[in-house]
């Protein structure tokens, strides 16, 4: 099990990033992967989109993954499943886990969160979890219509700046997105809002994850 401990100077800080859709992983995770870049400097990220049948979604997906973390190594990977169909192609996908699997070696990864009601989210973090089985994985959370929200456990504290550089990002680099009543600065912000006051955060702002299996590593 890979735990909770900082990549050393002269170490890159290796990302999984998972997501199902184009923006789940700019709205569940983006603030933290814009930290983690600035805490590290030195980031070497894997970005899987699943779901890219549609030819205008994946160029918004390969075009925000390499636009938010400009200053990262990423290598952008998009699968050609169909939104909200991921279960039916359950074996397809898997395969693909597997064929990443022995391409990757993460310090962590992102996915989605174990009780999301979208079929397709939960589909992803169950594979996730079936083929990364030591490694430190935490689960972020994409607010919509199900009402499906939980508890987060882990919590990684932004700025302002930070999450603004977020906001921007997402209603920039999603204009497939910009006519849905739930895709607004507001909302994405007002989740920041709650999950800072939750923990606390000196900024009043916050991404929440779920961490189900993590190691404390206190070594030097």
């Amino acid at each position: 099990m890979i735990g909770l401990r900082p990549a050393g100077p002269a170490e890159r800080l290796r990302v999984l990033a998972l997501g199902a859709h184009a923006d789940d992983l700019e709205i569940g995770c983006g603030g933290t992967l814009l930290r983690l870049e600035r805490l590290y400097g030195r980031l070497e990220v894997r970005w899987v989109v699943v779901g890219c049948a549609d030819e205008a979604r994946a160029r918004e997906a390969e075009r925000s993954a390499r636009a938010l973390l400009a200053g990262a190594t990423v290598e952008v990977s998009l699968g050609r499943f169909p939104d909200a169909f991921f279960p039916y192609h359950g074996g397809d996908v898997k395969r693909s886990f597997e064929e990443l699997k022995g391409e990757v070696e993460p310090d962590v990864i992102f996915t989605h969160y174990r009780h999301d009601l979208h079929q397709d989210h939960r589909l992803l973090c169950e594979l996730t979890w079936n083929t990364f089985r030591d490694h430190l994985i935490l689960e972020y959370e994409v607010p919509k219509y199900d009402g499906d929200l939980g508890s987060p456990n882990l919590f990684v504290h932004l700025d302002e700046a930070i999450a603004e550089r977020k906001l921007a990002h997402v209603l920039e680099h999603f204009p497939s997105q910009a006519g849905r009543r739930w895709f607004t600065e507001d909302l994405f912000r007002s989740l920041m809002r709650i999950r800072g006051m939750e923990s606390n955060a000196p900024s009043g702002l916050a991404e929440g994850f779920y961490a189900r299996k993590a190691v404390l590593d206190v070594e030097p």
